[in-house]
């Protein structure tokens, strides 16, 4: 298949077989899984998943290589959805969706977010990152990388940084390494926030500005008598709460706001 890399679509095409099988190893693919691929490319892991499905849903923006799958593959095998996978209705796939992808780097962070919506339909997600956007998802608190992605997506699913994969992997080589992280939707047991939204509100303003403290970027949501009901230093920064500590905050502002 003989694709230019489109830059406006981040088109870095993984061609390494050696990190190609140890991805399929990662993923584990069994013959009934409802695997969902995002932005499938060129194929270099459509084809060796598909060795192991019985069918493959895949989502690829570019019409181009829409055309070119719908040529190398038959729909028995693959159902393509020629749509931004920014604006697909992942519910509209069922339950139990095992998600994987070399995601492009320049829409990644919004697609997590997008992503973690459908939590509840999600088994597990296996994706090729940027590094960095890796470490920032899976830091702990009071550290640099740590912020708004991390506590979010950690409110959603478990994560893991599974190994590294370097720029000749890819044609055209990115300019950062890469990394494969999986995400496994936490139980809806432990994720006890009386309102997403407004968690997703509080974090933002919190890490808003992140050198300020507390007690600034939370005034529209606590007194400082409030910070000392939930024994919460007004005076640290938002990089110092666990995302426990963000859900205490808004589940006390929810109740608070309903009285």
């Amino acid at each position: 298949m003989r694709h230019h890399p489109r830059k406006r679509f981040g088109q870095n095409f993984l061609i390494d077989p050696y990190v190609i099988a140890k991805i399929v190893a990662e993923i584990s693919p069994q013959q009934n899984d409802y695997m969902v691929e995002i932005g499938p490319g060129l194929g270099a892991l459509t084809k060796p998943l598909l060795q192991y499905l019985d069918h493959l849903t895949v989502i690829e923006i570019d019409r181009d290589i829409v055309a070119q799958l719908e040529k190398q593959f038959s729909p028995e095998k693959i159902t393509i959805y020629g749509i931004d996978a920014l604006k697909f209705d992942f519910s509209s796939l069922g339950k139990q969706l095992r998600i994987v992808g070399n995601l492009p780097y320049n829409i990644s962070t919004p697609l997590l977010f997008h992503l973690s919506h459908y939590s509840e339909s999600i088994l597990d997600m296996h994706f090729m990152l940027q590094k960095e956007v890796v470490e920032r998802m899976i830091a702990k608190p009071s550290t640099s990388d740590y912020g708004r992605l991390s506590v979010m997506l950690q409110y959603h699913f478990n994560m893991r940084h599974v190994f590294d994969v370097m720029p000749q992997s890819f044609s055209p080589p990115p300019q950062v390494n890469s990394a494969i992280v999986e995400m496994i939707p936490r139980p809806q047991t432990q994720k006890i926030a009386r309102d997403e939204a407004l968690l997703s509100q509080i974090v933002l303003a919190a890490f808003s500005q992140r050198r300020k403290t507390l007690k600034n970027t939370l005034q529209y949501y606590l007194t400082i008598e409030d910070f000392y009901t939930l024994n919460i230093d007004s005076g640290l920064r938002a990089e110092n709460l666990s995302m426990q500590d963000f859900v205490i905050i808004t589940n006390f502002y929810d109740a608070k706001s309903g009285e």
